[in-house]
């Protein structure tokens, strides 16, 4: 038995054993795989074996050979059409599936060798004489035309097949659609993902090659979205668009969700956190911990891609940025609130607001007599939203002064907090709200509104009583002082679920640590105000800013971090080809450019 004959016989009983292995009974697409595969195989049956190796038919030899080309594509395709029903395929179906592919794909590979020009003599004797004669009766006119046009045909067929198989398991190209990786990408780039290391998987299964890597901390990947639902019908539509979008060279992208939005994936992101890290972000620095080593510590090499001020990029950088998320002015203004913020002592900040306390409700007794009311109600729970409750302050002030029950109220809402956090805290500046410094920071961020809140109260009720007109109040320097820390909270509470992050994993029931686990990752956006990443939900929630405080302000967020999976990874940026002047190999930050 020769090589000739191994590989017809292997090649149409794997593919002939794949197209029944496909076999389903359904009432959806599934059931073309059958059908599709089979009649490719009797094709081949009748071509190859009976035409060309029973009947020596020569004029086989060409079709046989093209037909053995199409056999991989042809079975993937049935593959993908199987998976594409409602009803699903077990992992040892997907694995035998897989195997009877690769059987067929690589005998087909021998056939296409021995039915080559050099050796398919061997195996015929008279081809020689076979191809001189053919060579003397070349078609001509209409005829000639036609076979080329399906010479061109063919060509574009097979080279769409060869980069979805690229695309499936080397290489994909992907354009940038947002700014989320300012300087390193930007909108339009182009970039070369490689995928075959990362693990590569047959569409709609999870058989596939190996995962043969993993990641570092710096590393820029390609991932699928945590956010958008996985179910069979989504994933069909992921991959189908997944591949129009290759095969049209990033041209066309129709992975729209329900409403016709284009969806936010895959996701292009870096690598900030690594299996075995809790991490916690704070005033724009992440911090990490290990069993190993138990205190959080800087991660020093986040500095350097992070960018919070896209402002101040180099021109020729910012002269092709869409969007800068925080003007220069909000930014500095940022910066001088957290150096506010982590200035405060809490016994400093005590014996402040027991002074305010003292001097409304005494100035409060000059205007409107002793005031013997409860404190409740003042304010509604949804009052002390932020936006609400900064909008209504001076309005508040005048109801503090007239309503029954606004000395107690202004009482509680300015000192419940000084019983809800351990008493060590006035003494030992050391010792943290909260047990960590993201809670401990937003703490203060909480003082530090009551405290902006508390001065404007209490001059507003000054004025008051000295019978200043309101139109006055408007050149009040510590009015005007108050006003514009109130307005810098504001602008920092719109920024603080991307300027920090409470600690992940959280810890567990009995406080203690936990860890990203084995072989999952953590992904950041480098444009860290304008990336809606792993750190963040796609829902919006209102949330207390701390728990440490019976009248915490409330504030619109989106924390909700979560790490990835390898095994939702699909490769790692190697090049970025376009625009021209911008190619490239990724890894190194416009801020170093």
């Amino acid at each position: 038995m020769n090589l000739l004959t191994i590989f017809l016989y292997g090649s149409l009983g794997s593919s002939l054993v794949f197209s029944f292995v496909n076999l389903v009974f359904a009432s959806d697409i599934s059931v073309v795989a059958f059908p599709l595969s089979l009649l490719f195989t009797a094709a081949l049956v009748y071509c190859a074996w009976i035409q060309l190796y029973r009947q020596r038919n020569l004029k086989m030899v060409s079709i046989v050979r093209k037909l053995y080309q199409y056999l991989p594509f042809i079975l993937l395709v049935a593959f993908v059409f199987r998976r594409s029903g409602v009803t699903g395929t077990s992992h040892g179906f997907d694995i035998l599936s897989v195997l009877l592919w690769l059987v067929a794909s690589i005998l087909s590979i021998g056939m296409q060798m021995m039915l080559g020009n050099k050796r398919v003599g061997n195996t015929f004797p008279h081809w020689n004489e076979f191809q001189e004669a053919r060579s003397q009766n070349k078609p001509s006119g209409i005829k000639r035309l036609v076979r080329e046009i399906l010479e061109w045909v063919d060509a574009f067929v097979q080279a769409a097949f060869t980069v979805a198989l690229l695309n499936i398991f080397i290489i994909q190209l992907y354009e940038i659609p947002s700014e989320s990786m300012v300087p390193e990408f930007l909108v339009r780039d182009r970039v070369v993902v490689f995928k075959t290391a990362s693990g590569p998987r047959f569409p709609l299964s999870n058989v596939g090659i190996p995962q043969l890597r993993s990641y570092d901390r710096g590393d820029i990947v390609v991932f699928r979205n945590p956010h958008y639902s996985r179910d069979r019908q989504s994933e069909v539509r992921t991959f189908v668009s997944q591949l129009v979008y290759t095969l049209t060279f990033t041209m066309v992208n129709l992975n729209v969700d329900e409403a016709g939005n284009l969806k936010a994936d895959p996701l292009v992101k870096r690598v900030t956190g690594l299996p075995g890290e809790q991490l916690m972000m704070v005033d724009g620095v992440l911090y990490s911990r290990t069993k190993d080593s138990p205190e959080f510590t800087v991660v020093q090499e986040d500095a350097r891609w992070a960018e919070w001020n896209v402002a101040a990029l180099p021109h020729k950088i910012l002269e092709k940025v869409q969007d800068i998320p925080v003007p220069e002015a909000i930014y500095q203004s940022m910066l001088q609130c957290e150096k506010i913020k982590n200035s405060l002592h809490y016994d400093s900040v005590r014996k402040e607001i027991l002074q305010l306390v003292e001097e409304f409700s005494s100035i409060r007794q000059k205007i409107s007599g002793a005031d013997t009311g409860s404190g409740a109600p003042i304010l509604s729970p949804s009052d002390l939203f932020e936006g609400n409750f900064f909008a209504q302050c001076d309005t508040l002030s005048r109801r503090l002064l007239t309503v029954q029950g606004g000395t107690q109220w202004f009482t509680d809402f300015m000192t419940s907090w000084m019983d809800e956090i351990p008493q060590e805290c006035f003494t030992d500046s050391t010792v943290l709200v909260g047990e960590d410094l993201y809670q401990d920071t937003n703490f203060k961020l909480n003082l530090m509104a009551k405290l902006a809140f508390g001065q404007l109260v209490v001059q507003n009720a000054r004025l008051t009583a000295e019978g200043k007109p309101v139109a006055s109040w408007r050149t009040d320097s510590i009015r005007t002082a108050a006003l514009e820390q109130i307005q810098s909270l504001h602008w920092y509470f719109a920024l603080l679920d991307s300027r920090n992050m409470p600690v992940f994993p959280p810890n567990n029931d009995l406080g203690q640590p936990e860890y990203i686990p084995h072989n999952s990752f953590f992904m950041m956006g480098d444009n860290r105000f304008n990336s809606l990443d792993m750190r963040h939900s796609y829902d919006a929630k209102i949330i207390a800013l701390t728990d440490y405080d019976p009248y915490s302000l409330l504030y619109h967020s989106r924390i909700a971090p979560q790490a990835v999976g390898a095994r939702d990874i699909l490769g790692t940026t190697v090049l970025r080809f376009w625009p021209v002047n911008r190619f490239g190999v990724p890894g190194i930050t416009g801020k170093e450019q």
